[in-house]
């Protein structure tokens, strides 16, 4: 995060912003979203498909507008940090329902957005649309796209000029979305003073027009809306093929602080316009749509886009400008505030003159169906938390079940012993002769006298084959293997054909120690020996 600057200009500085968005004359749709607001101004570009960008350009934009809703926050850095986190989520809610629904696979938006308190500018960007501020009369491009062209650019590779026409300008290094690349904004702070002008584009404005265009237009006209209108129209007759999207925040000096409450509604343009409602709950006041982009009608490229869009849309889809209300404002009955149940789902509801209706346009219907929604999302959130628990349950269950098993498997190892090798000697395990993902499940308790040059190898081999279940055992058994390799050494010593212990003794160890014997073998041949004498 850039360091924040001290200094802040006396007065308290208000912001008021406005945004133009058009579809622009190639594409049949308006993946860019934008809002302009009194605490918050942002400008998303949406990519990946006819579907993805809307969505997700529209997702990141719900998930900032809440800024514009919490203007009782005046702290900078906490600010800063609702903007950071507030990007990530709409990186997290994206990517989430790209898995959802795989028509929407490798959707993703740019994000730029602006917010002034306690007179600072905070400023978050992920992508290449851009934010310009013209202070003094003097444009400064604060962003820096986040493209393979910059990069070229950086690097000395190619220069501005050449980055234009470069036939990989559209491709974007970092962006929100379902890729695998960071999606942490950069956040800057700065000092704000009165007159600053920020203008907030996507690169179908900015790619076509001049820096040099862009300072010229934004210094000679003052009026917000009016200087939106001219650079999106400029963009346009450029030869702009994206959409073309201008958000225009000025910072003034309120001549009486009193009339805040009558500075204009907030502002949305372009794919987010069309989900109105869903912003106005977010910021609990009334939102408007964006006025429509003023150009040329009677100019052939305005025609041609205009039959082409034509085409891809629903004979009385008229996007007429209009005002949500919040649920907390909206009139009761207001047909167009409802999503109107199929007919088998309107109530019927009694008139206080005892008639029934089930006219979905009588006001008691429309709150009953109004009331029957509510509960029915209430019911679904419940379900789905309960979903949830259950399924936490489940999982803490089985993890605990695995931990209880895996606790008695270990205590049930350490009750078990056996004979193995430690430091040259036969010594008692206590555990068994295994490891669990790289951990030992027995150690030495004991070491014995019995050297392990002393065993044949067929005994060394085979030494940790036996387990025990004591101590006891354990130790009996290395008695055994002890007395076992002295009668060998015994036999080995005495010469062919002497007597010894009442038996024929030979000097070969043959019959003592055969290839396959093994301590036990050897045992029960000893033991089947002293029961013959």
């Amino acid at each position: 995060m850039a360091e924040t600057l001290t200094n802040q200009s006396s007065s308290a500085l208000t912001l008021y912003s406005t945004t133009v968005s058009d579809v622009g004359y190639v594409r049949s749709n308006n993946q860019d979203s934008s809002f302009a607001g009194r605490h918050l101004a942002a400008i998303c570009d949406g990519m990946g498909g006819h579907a993805g960008g809307d969505t997700a350009s529209t997702i990141a934009i719900r998930s900032l507008a809440h800024i514009e809703h919490d203007d009782t926050v005046d702290d900078i850095e906490t600010v800063a940090t609702m903007m950071e986190s507030s990007v990530l989520a709409a990186h997290d809610a994206i990517v989430g329902k790209a898995k959802h629904e795989r028509s929407l696979s490798g959707m993703g938006t740019t994000v730029t957005a602006v917010s002034l308190v306690q007179n600072h500018w905070i400023l978050a960007h992920i992508g290449d649309s851009r934010a310009y501020l013209l202070r003094g009369g003097r444009l400064i491009r604060v962003t820096k796209d986040h493209s393979y062209v910059q990069h070229l650019i950086d690097t000395g590779r190619i220069t501005e000029t050449e980055a234009k026409n470069h036939p990989q300008r559209n491709v974007v290094m970092r962006v929100l979305g379902d890729f695998d690349i960071d999606p942490r904004p950069d956040i800057s702070i700065r000092v704000a003073m009165p007159g600053d002008r920020w203008l907030l584009c996507s690169d179908g404005l900015c790619g076509v027009l001049e820096d040099s265009t862009l300072q010229e237009v934004l210094s000679t006209i003052t009026d917000p809306e009016d200087c939106a209108q001219k650079l999106v129209a400029m963009a346009l007759k450029a030869g702009s093929t994206d959409n073309v999207t201008a958000v225009i925040a000025d910072a003034t000096v309120p001549l009486d602080p009193s009339q805040n409450a009558h500075t204009p509604v907030p502002l949305a343009g372009g794919a987010v316009s069309s989900t109105l409602e869903n912003l106005a709950d977010i910021i609990d006041e009334p939102v408007a749509t964006a006025p429509a982009l003023e150009a040329d009608e009677g100019s052939p490229a305005q025609r041609a886009a205009a039959l082409a869009q034509k085409e891809h849309s629903e004979p009385d889809d008229v996007a007429a400008p209009r005002v949500a209300q919040p649920s907390s404002q909206r009139e009761q009955g207001a047909d167009e505030e409802l999503t109107m149940p199929t007919t088998g789902e309107i109530p019927v509801v009694q008139k206080k003159d005892g008639n029934l209706t089930a006219d979905p346009h009588d006001p008691e219907v429309a709150r009953a169906i109004k009331t029957q929604q509510r509960e029915k999302v209430v019911k679904a959130r419940k379900h789905h938390t309960r979903k949830r628990v259950s399924i936490i349950t489940i999982i803490v269950v089985v993890l605990v079940a695995l931990a209880g098993c895996g606790f008695g498997a270990w205590r049930w190892s350490q009750s078990q012993y056996y004979l193995g090798e430690a430091n040259g000697s036969v010594a008692i395990y206590q555990g068994v002769p295994t490891n669990l993902f790289g951990l030992s499940l027995s150690h030495p308790v004991a070491q014995t006298d019995i050297t392990i040059d002393s065993l044949p190898n067929n005994w060394r081999e085979q030494l940790s084959n036996t387990t025990y279940s004591s101590y006891d055992a354990a130790e009996n058994h290395a008695a055994v293997i002890r007395q076992q390799v002295e009668d060998l050494k015994l036999a080995q010593k005495t010469p062919s054909g002497q007597k010894f212990g009442g038996q024929e003794q030979s000097a070969s160890p043959s019959a003592s120690a055969t290839p396959s014997s093994t301590p036990s073998a050897t045992a029960s041949a000893k033991a089947s020996g002293a029961a013959n004498q």
